[in-house]
């Protein structure tokens, strides 16, 4: 009888001691996170707005994901940093994307930030300039990139204007907008949802030549986008599945609620003006899709059009193969997870 109860005891200890070594393990595996780096583009602004959604709401902690935002110092190319793996994801632009993938930087696109280009060249309205064609003359106020010069000839030389006529001013850093307040340069390259608004709240009369009206001479290329280096995606599916969703899920609800984003986005960046950044994410929340079916999908003849006009204008050495610059596949409704809500 005592034989037969000390079995019983043992037999009730050990199923207690492997079940708690399964809570053990459970809970270890409840809390496991993988950390990872993603170095941005420039200061946080309306651009990554979905990124510190996600951040805020805990998104990705529900993907086991711990995320430090790095910021990049003047000098530094994303594009050679991510892909020699010293940060897992970056913000980039397809034209330096395509640049750096020309030269052999082992990254790849995994989402468009914004589904079409929202890039153009200001100038003051009375200026007159009002197409291509009017640039003829002009100074433009500049950073003295390659690629500057071979889109500003496309657009004047497209418009039967005269390229070889414009001055070109390196304009270095400060404050780009009162520069062309006070006619350093006649016109300049910007992006509307930071610049343009900023130029509305200081009551600046602009002309703008949207790169988006001219495609005829200047294809539409995703700026910005998400990058990784294929090795990461290669060795970690898993992670770049989980961090898009995460991703994906922020962008979603910045596009539906651009005012609590905005909020979520003045969190991290306190120092920023909170009428630019308001009036910006209303401008910049319906742009994230637009008029593609799903946030973040990216279309190979987009990069390849865009890659055919850098090699034709010399800014590539060698033909571009689109194939292998981008993919679809970590996004929520590629994989088949659609459980990422805008909420």
């Amino acid at each position: 009888m005592r034989t037969t109860k000390l079995k019983k005891i043992n037999k009730i200890s050990l199923i207690a001691s492997l079940l708690v070594t399964f809570l053990i393990g459970f809970n270890s595996l409840i809390l496991a996170v993988d950390e990872v780096d993603l170095m941005l583009d420039w200061v946080p602004n309306t651009n990554h707005t979905g990124l510190y959604v996600a951040l805020d709401k805990g998104w990705f902690e529900e993907e086991g994901l711990k995320v430090n935002f790095i910021q990049p110092a003047s000098n530094m190319s994303v594009e050679k940093v991510v892909g020699a793996g010293k940060a897992d994801f970056g913000i980039s632009f397809q034209e330096w994307a395509t640049s750096a993938m020309a030269q052999g930087v082992p990254i790849v696109s995994l989402a468009a930030v914004i589904q079409h280009n929202t890039s153009e060249f200001a100038s003051l309205a009375s200026n007159g300039i009002e197409r291509p064609r009017n640039l003829t003359g002009k100074s433009y106020g500049g950073w003295g990139m390659p690629i500057e010069e071979a889109i500003i000839k496309s657009l004047v030389n497209g418009d039967n204007g005269d390229f070889s006529k414009i001055k070109f001013i390196n304009i270095g850093q400060g404050d780009l907008l009162t520069m062309l307040e006070k006619e350093k340069f006649d016109f300049t390259w910007i992006y509307y949802g930071w610049d343009g608004i900023q130029a509305e709240i200081r009551g600046m009369d602009l002309n703008l030549i949207m790169l988006k009206d001219y495609q005829e001479y200047v294809p539409d290329y995703y700026t910005p986008i998400i990058i990784s280096s294929h090795k990461f995606v290669d060795n970690h599916p898993d992670i770049a599945r989980r961090f898009i969703k995460a991703v994906a899920r922020g962008y979603n609800f910045a596009i539906a609620n651009p005012g609590p984003s905005a909020e979520i986005l003045m969190k991290y960046t306190p120092e920023s003006n909170p009428d630019l950044v308001k009036k910006s994410q209303n401008w910049l929340s319906p742009r994230y899709q637009d008029d593609a079916a799903i946030w973040g999908i990216q279309k190979q003849a987009v990069w390849q059009d865009f890659g055919d006009w850098m090699y034709e204008h010399g800014l590539i050495e060698n033909k571009f193969e689109a194939e292998s610059a981008f993919t679809n596949d970590f996004l929520p409704e590629m994989t088949g997870d659609l459980t990422c809500p805008a909420s």
